[in-house]
């Protein structure tokens, strides 16, 4: 049995993934950014292994790769890259500066990393849906956020609105963002069915099970009186 420390263990790491950067450098296939560093990594960990100069390592990580090995935007994202070495006297770190030299290839200069490209025309969601609108008052001292994913009619019982319409659906907005009510500022907000299998659990613990089954809906609304919810 052999027994591995942390730090072996994250060697062995960095060498699978140096060793799929090299099969795919040697295909033909730019590296993406894990890949690109995994590689530089492992090279250079391996020169101080093998006890080589520490100014003749960096000049060695400077020619292991350039931007036509590596997808558009890469270099720009590995501009400094700290690694811990091993060598003879000791640890020591090695820091890159710009590791990946330019290429013969001309770089792309819209390309941006990380960017998201989408078309020009918005993108509409849940045109399919049937949607209600509803007013709805703060009536707290302070502000309170609502979801996308919130089972509307179970939310802050200081927000004021018809709870009974709001019964089954939830913010008109893509997943992740919401809505933010301040405290006495009147809002309309677009609600659309939960889809699914329309079954809610927690949230503000009023329907706790299907949505649609046989005087749900009445049993959440007098729960939601009996909790003091506004608007119920």
């Amino acid at each position: 049995m052999m027994n591995l420390s942390p730090t072996e263990m994250d060697r062995l790491t960095i060498f699978t993934a140096a060793e799929m950067a090299r099969r795919n450098r040697a295909r033909g296939i730019r590296l993406s950014h894990p890949e690109a560093v995994a590689l530089l990594t492992d090279e250079v960990m391996l020169a101080a292994r093998r006890g080589l100069p520490y100014a003749e390592i960096r000049n060695l990580a400077g020619q292991l790769l350039t931007t036509d090995d590596v997808e558009p935007g890469v270099a720009e994202m590995v501009t400094m890259l700290y690694i811990e070495c091993l060598f003879a006297e000791g640890t020591k770190v090695m820091a890159l500066f710009e590791p990946i030299s330019p290429g013969a290839q001309p770089l792309l200069d819209d390309v941006i990393p990380g960017q998201i490209i989408s078309p020009a025309d918005d993108i509409e969601m849940f045109t399919a849906l049937l949607t209600t609108s509803i007013d709805v008052v703060n009536t707290g001292d302070r502000d309170v956020q609502v979801r996308s994913h919130t089972h509307f009619f179970e939310v802050n019982r200081a927000l004021d609105f018809d709870r009974a319409a709001a019964y089954g659906m939830k913010i008109d907005r893509p997943a992740g963002t919401g809505i933010r009510f301040e405290p006495g500022v009147g809002k309309t907000v677009r609600l659309v069915p939960i889809e699914g299998d329309r079954v809610i659990r927690g949230a503000g613990g009023l329907v706790n099970g299907p949505l649609d089954e046989s005087g749900a809906k009445e049993k959440a609304l007098e729960l939601a009186r009996t909790r003091g919810y506004m608007g119920a």
